[in-house]
């Protein structure tokens, strides 16, 4: 595992974590880049990502921002999608091509603006969880959260505010890691995981430590925004440079 790979996971918790997101996409484009086996890219994608998300669910949780009935109906909707993205086999051109793909349509995504509390507009009970589900897929598929889909879809349909939507995004993003991980881990066997988590254990303790420094950073210090543009220009680049290799 190249050295660089542990100041980069924890720049990418950092940034992330400040906007609420777990990092799954550019973790797994960064690991793309350095070589790593394809069939454990997304294990140690999603185990970083489970990693940085609890912390901030827990703390929108505690501050009274998680809009439960909403954001469990959009999860669970999306979670079995999520398993069953992770079981699919997928070659490794297909998988690359579609993560950095992904990765482009998030940063332009990042720069959409950001819904505010008193925009709010009533939805259908059905229509954001139908939405909600082909995201939970695709998010298996390449070992994602799928957090950093939903949160602009979120916020283009003013579904709730900026605090809350981020709280929806936080808890999508862990339940779809989970399902997706045990997906993954169906597909390749336990020993995978093994693989993963032995040569990924620098890179699980960088983002513990930049997911929790973001989110301090966010409260204290950062305007969103700001925070916003760094990470939609850290996934665009990443994105391109796992398209264009």
């Amino acid at each position: 595992m190249p050295f660089w790979l542990v100041p980069a996971f924890f720049g990418t918790a950092l940034l992330y974590a400040s906007v609420g997101f777990g990092g799954g996409s550019t973790y797994s484009a960064l690991l793309a880049l350095a070589g790593t086996d394809y069939r454990v890219l997304p294990i140690l994608s999603l185990a970083c990502n489970i990693v940085v998300v609890t912390g901030g669910t827990i703390r929108f949780a505690r501050a009274g921002e998680m809009p439960w009935p909403g954001a469990l109906a959009v999860s669970l909707v999306a979670a079995p999608l999520a398993f069953l993205g992770g079981l699919t086999p997928i070659g490794q051109g297909a998988f690359l091509a579609l993560l950095g793909a992904s990765l482009v349509f998030a940063a332009l995504a990042l720069l959409l603006p950001v819904a505010k509390d008193g925009e709010v507009r009533a939805q259908p009970a059905w229509a954001m969880p139908a939405a909600a589900a082909p995201l939970g897929y695709l998010a298996g598929l390449v070992g994602i959260g799928g957090g950093i889909f939903l949160a602009p879809l979120l916020h283009l349909t003013r579904w709730d505010g900026a605090r809350r939507i981020a709280a929806t995004a936080s808890l999508f993003i862990l339940i779809n890691s989970i399902s997706g991980l045990i997906g993954q881990l169906a597909k390749s066997g336990a020993d995978r995981f093994g693989e993963a988590l032995a040569g990924g254990l620098p890179l699980l303790i960088a983002v513990v430590i930049g997911g929790q420094i973001g989110s301090f950073l966010a409260l204290r210090y950062l305007p969103t925004q700001v925070i916003r543009w760094l990470t939609g220009a850290l996934t665009g680049w990443v994105g391109l440079r796992l398209l264009l290799h």
